[in-house]
């Protein structure tokens, strides 16, 4: 089966190559890279070594001279001399790949073909079809565009679906429909980003793409969980400090638009304002300050535009927000912080407050107002002297009714899914990751366990649920995380892959997956456990552990 399906792409890589032109050869320049937690990981040994002082905690990033060597090492994986045009595009090259001295272009067919077994469950086989592309443009030195597009099917295993069911929304993904009783899920998707870099201080992007602030593998400030939003980015470096101002466009499907005189109004809209301070100290400590502004398009007077009141780029918002009197907006404040303990280990941390009265915030009394979300971890590289073996372990917390909202169009989400952890609130999670490479080789695992609170029925709001409004709390003392109906979460994910081609991700996959979860108190136990082989490519960050 391998075989055909890499028969069949070099069949799709030659009509493409046929239509778009010829290769040229030239300097290389500074790359928008995507986000995903399993690439980026792989420059830890630049971004997180005592001898540089670099900013990490804001991403996607620009490859810049600073990151360039690692990452031309990494494009360079297993490249070997080839003589047949096959071979350079299998193992070595983009598909398309112009580069000249003042610009570069490239592009490349990105497959995604998986097919599993859920063995645990009710014996679902599973398939995932995918047929995507993506483009890079720069130009010289200021300006650089990155364009992708998926089609996808699949048949997942059956808490994806019954999680794509309730939301109608495939995770990261956007909107999802269902086809053949239900089983069969067909979506689309689709990023761009557009940036310039004004000078050596400021970059502007323009993106409709995701977002990720922070060290470790979750985010309790703001993560790439939700699907692509558009956003207008500010991002100045001076000195040690990087400044991020971000305003985005966000859609609501939880929340549709009513108008009597159209029955497909579409999804309501929402805005947000979003702001991080970061300040390497030195070259093993830095703090980063964090604060965010998210607002609804209608409130109880009507409809709501964007508010230009949050459109300096420079200003505290709190001050903003309390100025406008009854304020229905949701506003949060975070700190992200990281220490290089050793070489190759940084400890790293996050704190974010939603909302919390300081007379009950330390009587220790369960109070529903103090709102608030931990993170604690740590990361590293060359784990017991083993060259490419990468490892983090993180703790992760929120209390109930964190990032909900009084009107819960204006609460801490996007298109259905939160903008922060993808378990909502109410919950503490432990996470570990272990990653090693050699040569093409790539070994992967992560466990997750996690406890979590819901809600018995759909009239109580225990606080898990941050699409529920927090004013139809169960009770004002005596709030704990986990409260409601304990639930028990057990994931573990293994996989193995061959790299083809390091330029687009193009690979041979293995992978295993087993997920437990457990309602005690109802007896209930679900189980997935899964076998999965696949052809794939592209770097793209889903979370399907929940």
């Amino acid at each position: 089966m391998i075989k055909r399906l890499l028969g069949n792409y070099l069949r799709v890589m030659g009509i493409l190559t046929a239509l778009c032109g010829c290769v040229y050869s030239g300097r290389a320049q500074s790359t928008y890279q995507p986000y995903s937690y399993h690439f980026y990981q792989k420059l830890n040994s630049v971004l997180y070594n005592t001898d540089t002082r670099l900013h990490t905690s804001v991403k996607p990033m620009i490859v810049d001279d600073s990151l360039q060597p690692k990452y031309d090492a990494l494009m360079q994986l297993g490249v070997a001399e080839r003589y047949s045009w096959g071979g350079r595009k299998l193992y070595n090259e983009h598909l398309i790949d112009i580069k000249e001295d003042d610009y570069t272009f490239y592009a490349d067919f990105l497959p995604d073909f998986q097919v599993g077994r859920d063995f645990a469950g009710n014996g679902r086989t599973t398939w995932l079809n995918t047929r995507g592309a993506q483009a890079g443009v720069t130009i010289e030195d200021k300006f650089s565009l990155y364009v992708n597009f998926f089609e996808n099917q699949a048949v997942f295993p059956q808490y994806l679906d019954e999680y794509i069911f309730t939301r109608t929304v495939t995770p990261g993904q956007g909107y999802g429909k269902s086809l053949e009783n239900g089983r069969k899920k067909d979506w689309m998707y689709g990023s761009a980003v557009l940036s310039y870099a004004v000078n050596t201080y400021l970059n502007v992007t323009l993106a409709y793409d995701k977002n990720f602030i922070g060290d470790g593998y979750r985010s309790m400030l703001l993560s790439d969980v939700s699907s692509n939003y558009t956003a207008l980015k500010l991002t100045g470096k001076l000195g040690n400090v990087q400044y991020l101002s971000m305003w985005t466009y966000m859609l609501d499907p939880m929340h549709p638009r009513s108008l009597d005189s159209l029955q497909r109004a579409g999804d309501n809209w929402k805005w947000g304002a979003f702001q991080y301070l970061d300040w390497n100290v030195d070259n093993r400590f830095s703090v980063g300050l964090f604060q965010s502004v998210v607002w609804g398009s209608r409130n109880a007077a009507g409809r709501r535009g964007f508010d230009f009141n949050y459109f300096n780029p420079i200003i505290f918002m709190r001050p903003i927000e309390l100025t406008n009197t009854s304020s229905p907006d949701k506003m949060h404040l975070g700190l992200n912080t990281k220490y290089k303990a050793l070489k190759n280990l940084t400890v790293y941390g996050q704190f974010l407050l939603g909302e919390f009265t300081a007379k009950e915030f330390f009587a220790g009394n369960g109070h529903v107002n103090n709102k608030w979300a931990a993170q604690f971890g740590f990361r590293g590289f060359d784990a017991f002297g083993i060259k490419d073996l990468n490892f983090l372990a993180e703790y992760n917390t929120a209390r109930p009714y964190t990032y909900a909202h009084f009107d819960p169009v204006s609460n801490y989400s996007n298109y259905g899914q939160p903008l922060a952890h993808p378990w909502g609130a109410n919950f503490r999670e432990l996470v570990g990751i272990l990653n090693y490479s050699y040569s093409r080789f790539d070994f992967s695992f992560q466990g997750t366990w996690g406890q979590f609170g819901t809600d018995p029925n759909s009239s109580s709001n225990f606080g898990g649920d941050i699409f529920q409004p927090y004013g139809t709390h169960q009770r004002v003392y005596g709030n704990y995380i986990g409260q409601g109906v304990e639930n028990n979460l057990l994931y573990a994910d293994g996989r193995v892959s061959y790299l083809f081609n390091p330029k687009y991700n193009l690979r041979i996959e293995a992978g295993a997956l087993y997920r437990r979860h457990g309602v005690p108190e109802q007896g209930i136990h679900h189980q997935t456990g899964m076998l999965t082989l696949g052809l794939r490519a592209s770097f793209r960050n889903f979370y399907y552990d929940f």
